[in-house]
């Protein structure tokens, strides 16, 4: 990891909600933008984010996500994730993040990365799918 990623630097990224990023299971004129997305757009903003600080042959895994999903997000608006670096230690990476849509202030989180290097990552896999096959 390069020495450019400091506390206090930010990010932020804009999602349309259609319904594949809804809940379903109140009925289509209950749809609103579920949670499951939320995380997600949360780890993708923050691993989009570590990029551009990451040497070659790095990525980040998201280790741990605190959500508090605020309010309901309406199909066809759209949710702005604002992530802010608030501690790294190592290859540990905390943020602060917020989400917003047009009207409210929607979602907050803490979530954790680590950042690792992709072939040792590959070669624990492979070991355990070695594991797995042996069965």
């Amino acid at each position: 990891m390069k020495d450019t990623l400091k506390a206090g630097a930010a990010h932020e990224a804009t999602y349309g909600i259609d319904e594949a990023r809804t809940i379903s299971f109140m009925g289509e004129d209950l749809r609103v933008y579920s949670t499951p997305h939320m995380v997600q757009d949360i780890e993708r903003t923050c691993q989009q984010f570590l990029l551009p600080h990451l040497d070659a042959g790095e990525d980040s895994v998201g280790a741990r996500v605190e959500i508090d999903h605020l309010g309901p997000t309406l199909i066809g608006q759209s949710v702005t994730v604002r992530a802010e670096v608030v501690e790294v230690e190592g290859p540990r990476v905390v943020f602060e993040v917020n989400v917003h849509d047009e009207l409210d202030h929607v979602g907050r989180a803490r979530h954790i990365r680590f950042v690792i290097d992709k072939a040792r990552q590959g070669g624990r896999l492979a070991k355990k799918k070695a594991r797995l096959a042996e069965g």
